[in-house]
């Protein structure tokens, strides 16, 4: 079987008995190895391969088709990757960190036993910005995820090593987790889909914080139709997790080749300062096809989401520093050695220090003093007020008289960057979230789709777009996702 063959095909053929799940799975971890995507390879997309129980989760799939008990299983024999900060009950949960290097949860994340339940097969753990804290794919404790396009280049992240194995094809699925644009800024520059719900829609339970009231599990896929089957599986009101929804899991697959011709797609237009001309070139030419498509187009301003940024770097940092002060050495995690006379002061500050990477360490000073005494109303309370004005500016957007069913803007600025060329630029990185971090703060769900190439350097490079919908309405922001793939097929052959 092909190794490009989408996930929805892989299912089918292993339902059907043309294909078996342990084929399916040994080509895989075959792909992952000629690629160089294991521990150190050229593209470090995973931090953890599980040969053997990927092989023996496959063929207890192939032993229930074959008894006649498949039919319901909706990602039968489909090789899937789990961002290591998703808890798995196989292997360890690392969140990218020197912190959690050997610790091994108890229990798998609601997603991963939901995935597991409709036959997927859980080839490995991907690697990723430390606790979901970076842009790049380079703040990893154990090396930077390099794109599969230019193993010079980041790959984007948080999700990095997520978006790396189905863009180069190790799978057709991976989990990943969206912060401020982790899903769907990788999947960008990678060439692929990435697809953030609305916060509430997948359980959080079982994903390692990094700031609560934003973090969302989504899927990275090859095409729409396979990131909307899997939402489908892993969507729904889970009891463990207090802020997910309970709301019916949607029926999306269905629905996607529904035609647009009665939406309106709100366009959001662009100053052009800061943006690559591929990236301004491919979001006309979507809002082109949409129109082709028999879209209604309108154009939209969000006035206050040109402070998204800055409100992120505020509300983010101050929950991820409450979130991590439970990594200090004396619980679980990482405990450093201590010299005699040492107290258990020290414990904390040396555990820490050694466990935590550079970029981790930034956002806990900066969280940390945004709420302090003196500081939280001028920074903190202030951030939150943002993100109210900001989430009323898309919620104007979507519920006023005659408004529109998604928003077309870029996912990022630009194609990928060289590994190191911002590493030395905080702020630089940071402006890297622009386009994604304003709908974290609103909750919205959101899908990144390839829509052009950027020629960099002899390079021929992804470059995406993000449409935006209305909060728990992914079924119709899926169509036009859908829609926009299909006329884009031409162009991105």
């Amino acid at each position: 079987m092909n190794r490009h063959r989408s996930a929805f095909e892989v299912a089918d053929a292993v339902r059907r008995g043309e294909a078996s799940a342990a084929d399916v799975v040994a080509l895989s971890l075959s792909a992952i190895e000629d690629v160089g995507g294991g521990p150190g390879g050229s593209i470090n997309a995973y931090t953890q391969i599980f040969h053997e129980r990927a092989l023996e989760q496959a063929r207890g799939i192939d032993a229930r088709i074959a008894s006649g008990d498949g039919a319901g299983l909706a990602l039968a024999g489909v090789p899937v990757a789990i961002k290591d900060n998703i808890c798995t009950s196989t292997g360890r949960t690392t969140a990218g960190s020197r912190f959690l290097e050997q610790y091994r949860s108890p229990f798998a994340a609601t997603a991963v036993q939901r995935l597991i339940a409709s036959g997927a097969v859980i080839v490995g753990k991907t690697n990723m910005d430390e606790f979901g804290m970076g842009s790049s794919g380079e703040h990893s404790a154990f090396g930077p995820t390099r794109n599969p396009h230019d193993p010079a280049r980041v790959p984007g992240g948080s999700s990095g090593g997520s978006a790396a194995s189905v863009g180069a094809g190790m799978t057709p699925l991976a989990l990943g987790s969206d912060t401020g644009g982790s899903i769907r800024q990788p999947a960008a520059h990678c060439g692929v889909v990435g697809l953030k719900p609305t916060y509430g829609r997948v359980s959080r339970w079982g994903l390692i914080a990094y700031a609560s009231s934003l973090d969302v599990i989504g899927p990275i896929a090859g095409d729409v139709r396979d990131a909307a089957l899997a939402l489908e599986v892993i969507a729904g009101a889970d009891p463990h997790d207090a802020t997910c929804s309970s709301r019916q899991a949607p029926s999306l697959v269905g629905s996607l080749d529904e035609p647009v011709d009665r939406l309106r797609v709100g366009i959001v237009q662009l100053s052009g300062e800061g943006n690559h001309p591929a990236v301004v070139e491919a979001h006309r030419r979507a809002a082109d096809r949409l129109a082709d498509a028999g879209a209604e187009l309108v154009e939209v301003e969000l006035p206050n989401v040109d402070h998204a940024v800055s409100a992120y770097y505020v509300v983010a940092p101050a929950e991820a520093s409450s979130n991590l002060a439970r990594y200090d050495g004396v619980r679980y995690g990482r405990r450093a050695e201590l010299a005699p006379g040492d107290g258990i002061h020290d414990l904390f500050i040396k555990s820490r220090c050694e466990g935590f990477g550079e970029e981790v360490k930034r956002r806990i000073m900066l969280g940390t003093y945004v709420l302090s005494a003196g500081y939280a109303d001028r920074y903190y309370l202030k951030a939150l007020k943002a993100r109210r004005v900001i989430k009323q500016g898309y919620d104007a957007a979507f519920d006023e008289a005659g408004g529109v069913h998604a928003l077309l803007v870029p996912t990022t600025p630009g194609p990928a960057f060289k590994i190191g060329e911002k590493s030395g630029d905080p702020l630089s990185m940071y402006l890297e979230d622009v386009y994604t971090v304003g709908v974290n703060l609103a909750g919205l769900p959101a899908v990144s789709l390839p829509a052009g190439q950027a020629e960099v350097d002899g390079s021929r490079l992804p470059v995406g777009v993000q449409l935006v919908g209305k909060a728990f309405d992914e079924s119709t922001l899926l169509r036009v996702a859908r829609t926009l793939e299909s006329s884009m097929a031409g162009v991105l052959a």
